[in-house]
């Protein structure tokens, strides 16, 4: 059983604060960084729990271990294989959002409120996923939806794992004050 990492999200996100900063997280992956805005507005739970887990360092070092290219990028099973996560999970918050290329989502299983740290990336319009997938945030810029469509286009096995990995070699969050 994987170690339940709540209490060290917890205490990372203490000073979190949705009404007086912004939030960006990037990603820096073995094919280039990838910059992403939280959309707390929407998803205010789920911003918190992946910038807790990003802060606590669990996305370094995790593969990407589901690429369907159009569809989407899946990261942050600490086993590798889509089975593992931090050891609790939140409950859903589905919205309005649409799931368009570069939209931010967590996985989850059949249980709507079983989302725990893994998280896709669209790399289309994907409307089935509209109101069914927690989406809370989208790709930030232009070099950053490069670097996520080049993702979505490697080679793969037949169950979507890329045949040479694809890393997240290290995540930080981005705190910036809203303008007064």
């Amino acid at each position: 059983m994987l170690k339940n990492r709540k209490a060290e999200v917890d205490a990372a996100i203490k000073d979190v604060d949705f009404s007086k900063n912004n939030y960006q997280i990037e990603f820096t992956t073995s094919m280039g960084p990838i910059l992403v805005d939280v959309w707390p507005d929407v998803a205010p739970g789920h911003a918190k729990n992946v910038i807790g887990l990003t802060k606590i360092g669990f996305y370094d070092g995790i593969i990407a271990h589901r690429i369907i290219e159009g569809f989407v990028v899946q990261i942050g099973c600490p086993l590798g294989n889509g089975t593992g996560g931090p050891g609790y999970t939140i409950p859903a918050e589905f919205n309005e959002k649409k799931h368009t290329a570069g939209v931010l989502s967590m996985a989850r299983t059949s249980d709507p409120n079983s989302a725990g740290s893994q998280f896709f990336l669209c790399l289309g319009t994907v409307p089935h996923l509209d109101r069914q997938y927690t989406a809370f945030g989208k790709v930030a810029d232009e070099p950053s939806m490069k670097v996520l469509m080049e993702m979505g286009s490697v080679k793969t096995n037949a169950n979507d794992k890329p045949l040479k990995d694809v890393v997240v070699q290290s995540a930080h969050v981005i705190e910036t004050p809203k303008a007064k």
